[in-house]
């Protein structure tokens, strides 16, 4: 659930900068792109890995035996 979630935020997230704000449905990223200093002007790429994290975390996790 914790990757699904990732995902959907850093998707939204990347949707939210290039449209400049207009998106600013699930803007959790938000802030941490805002808050984190040397992540200010890496909005989208932060974004990006974010969502990147997410799928990989739903991979590990199905690979995982329970």
């Amino acid at each position: 659930m914790s990757g699904f979630l990732l995902a959907v935020f850093g998707v939204c997230g990347v949707i939210r900068e290039l449209t400049d704000g207009w998106f600013s449905f699930m803007g959790v990223t938000r802030f941490l792109t805002e808050n984190v200093g040397f992540m200010a002007g890496r909005e989208v790429f932060v974004n990006i890995v974010i969502a990147v994290l997410g799928v990989a975390v739903m991979i590990a996790s199905d690979r995982v035996e329970k």
